[in-house]
């Protein structure tokens, strides 16, 4: 049996998400748990910080991607506007992907869509009680990062020109149009292909373009 937090606390919450089906499934959940609650809705990342701003919202629940742009990009300025504001992610991007990121941008938890009503529900629950929620998953590569920072963004370990080259190939450029693009022999872009491969511990271009779609164009 889940235990209810007060019923008399007043709990304002915003959920910004560009399907209303799923706004619609988290209120119901939220009335369940905060009777008293108010609830905003949002499509749009340009409401997002508008909202947050006027209505003086305790907790975010956020998507990261909407038509308009990431949600990524205006935690910060979430947390500017209102330090005592709790933000949870939930969205269907891959949490080891992803969730730090989010966390280093100022989330307070991350939760995944794919999840089964029930674990929704409790992770919700435990976010209003505590202000936080974060997986098994989410807690380990957390520890990871302690120790291997580059975790959050394996890219962060190449440098500008290998990150540059790295772009090249994710564009469908081959060495001879590279070297002739940036002025450098042949031989000199198969050398840092190869030290790219080495940091980024992968073996062919399907991976090195997985990687640049998912930590350098989010």
């Amino acid at each position: 049996m889940i235990e209810l937090p007060n019923e008399n606390k007043e709990i304002r919450f915003l959920l910004a998400d560009d399907h209303s089906i799923v706004r619609q499934g988290i209120e119901i959940i939220i009335d369940e748990i905060v009777p008293n609650a108010i609830i905003y809705h949002t499509s749009s990342v340009r409401k997002i910080l508008e909202i947050v701003e006027s209505k003086e919202v305790d907790i975010a629940i956020i998507d990261a991607h909407f038509p308009d742009g990431n949600s990524l990009h205006v935690l910060s300025e979430i947390k500017k506007a209102n330090p005592n504001i709790k933000i949870l992610i939930f969205t269907g991007l891959e949490e080891d992907l992803h969730v730090l990121k989010f966390i280093k941008a100022g989330a307070d938890g991350y939760l995944s869509k794919l999840s089964e009503e029930e674990e929704v529900r409790e992770a919700l629950l435990h976010f209003i009680q505590k202000g936080e929620y974060f997986s098994d998953l989410s807690r380990n590569l957390l520890v990871q990062f302690v120790y291997n920072p580059n975790l959050i963004n394996p890219l962060t370990s190449l440098t500008k020109r290998e990150l540059e080259i790295a772009e090249m190939y994710t564009e469908g450029l081959g060495n001879l149009e590279i070297a002739n693009h940036l002025g450098i022999k042949q031989n000199t872009v198969s050398t840092i292909k190869k030290n790219i491969f080495n940091k980024l511990k992968i073996e062919n271009l399907v991976e090195l373009i997985d990687l640049i779609n998912t930590h350098h164009k989010i």
